[in-house]
């Protein structure tokens, strides 16, 4: 493998995601998607969330550069109107790249003292 172009996808769906309500001491509840960059050409990331009872929300905004990765935490992103991720809702994720990537999610539910992590490759 070269590297040039790196490995992976253009177009990535998360069908579970869920941003837990509340946090338990120093821990603090989150999510990641995770993202690898094989290529010599930073990748530009627009995220998509869908929702069982409402309209899409767009608008979300991250970046990788080449040959690096990424964690982009899903409990500090934004969209370009401000908008959080709302804690408590279950959504999908849907990941556009303008290169082939890697996408991974995860998940810390720090909810109960016994805290609980889950990573999975992305579709």
């Amino acid at each position: 493998m070269d590297g040039r172009n790196g490995v992976g996808k253009c177009e990535w769906f998360i069908p579970d995601a869920f941003y837990p309500v509340k946090d338990n001491g120093d821990y603090v509840s989150h999510e990641a998607v995770c993202v690898l960059n094989t290529g010599d050409t930073d990748a530009e990331l627009d995220l998509t969330l869908y929702f069982e009872d409402r309209e899409p929300l767009e608008g979300f905004h991250a970046a990788c550069p080449a040959r690096r990765t990424h964690h982009v935490r899903l409990d500090m992103i934004r969209s370009e109107n401000g908008d959080p991720i709302q804690r408590g809702v279950p959504y999908a994720i849907y990941v556009r790249s303008n290169v082939p990537v890697v996408v991974q999610y995860s998940r810390c539910d720090t909810t109960q003292p016994e805290l609980s992590f889950m990573g999975l490759l992305a579709y």
